[in-house]
């Protein structure tokens, strides 16, 4: 198959990421709303460029969804809680499972939003838990 032929994933768009937001704000709490719709958009168009310059790996997608939204923080609340929601869907969505233990997904959705944590790093422990 040639890079031309090759199966483009299901893409998450800013319908997808304002619906998980509000709902995670709707059953954990915090303030709702956009705080930089231009942040967001550019979140969402990071991975879609990375598959045009060729990143066919899917963890390496999910992980930039996941790191533009924890790190950037689009939304005035719930950027953590969405940006894993966010890699889950659409690994989900292109026929991947991702499994994590709660308290281990947690801490490391809050080390990618603190910086201690890189993509490179988020996109290696998502491979590993790739089912």
């Amino acid at each position: 198959m040639t890079d031309k032929q090759r199966a483009e994933p299901l893409w998450l768009d800013a319908r997808d990421a304002l619906a998980i937001h509000d709902r995670q704000i709707a059953e954990h709490g915090g303030i709702s709303g956009v705080r930089d719709l231009n942040l967001l958009d550019s979140a969402l168009s990071r991975p879609v460029n990375q598959w045009v310059y060729g990143v066919d790996d899917p963890a390496a997608l999910a992980s930039a969804y996941a790191f533009d939204v924890a790190r950037n923080h689009p939304f005035a609340d719930g950027n953590k809680r969405t940006a894993w929601v966010l890699a889950r869907l659409f690994l989900a969505l292109n026929g991947y499972k991702l499994k994590f233990e709660t308290t281990e997904a947690i801490r490391t959705v809050i080390a990618l939003a603190a910086g201690e944590l890189s993509e490179d790093e988020l996109t290696d422990g998502f491979r590993l838990h790739l089912a």
